[in-house]
């Protein structure tokens, strides 16, 4: 389990690499999606994946007596899975409304700012 948690989380990230350099905003968008569930596998792979207790500590005891798992890695993941679904909520939203208002979801032809009949902006002051 142990090795094979980095090996999912480095096939995560090279997908999401190969998807956030394409010229597609969906297949970009899903590229950030899989970037953020890789993120969160590493974060949970470095918390130590064992067999452990709950972090509950009985009411009579300051400390617990029995090993017990760590809530840092579990309390990180569940806050990141809330802030990238908002982020990618709003990435969709902002590549539906740009798909509206252009047409095309390529990046290539989103050439809004610099049309390509037109000559370069200066390159130097």
């Amino acid at each position: 389990m142990e090795t094979a948690l980095p090996v999912t989380v480095s096939i995560f990230f090279a997908v999401a690499i190969y998807l956030m350099l394409s010229k597609h905003i969906i297949r970009i968008l899903l590229g950030v999606a899989i970037f953020g569930n890789a993120v969160n596998l590493s974060i949970f792979t470095a918390g130590r994946v064992t067999r452990e207790v709950p972090p509950i500590i009985p009411v009579e005891l300051m400390t617990p007596d029995l090993p017990t798992a760590n809530p840092l890695p579990q309390a990180l993941i569940l806050t990141a899975i809330v802030i990238s679904f908002s982020f990618f909520a709003f990435l969709l939203v902002l590549a539906f409304r740009s798909y509206q208002e252009l047409g095309s979801d390529d990046t290539d032809s989103m050439r809004v700012a610099e049309p390509e009949g037109e000559d370069l902006p200066p390159l130097g002051y």
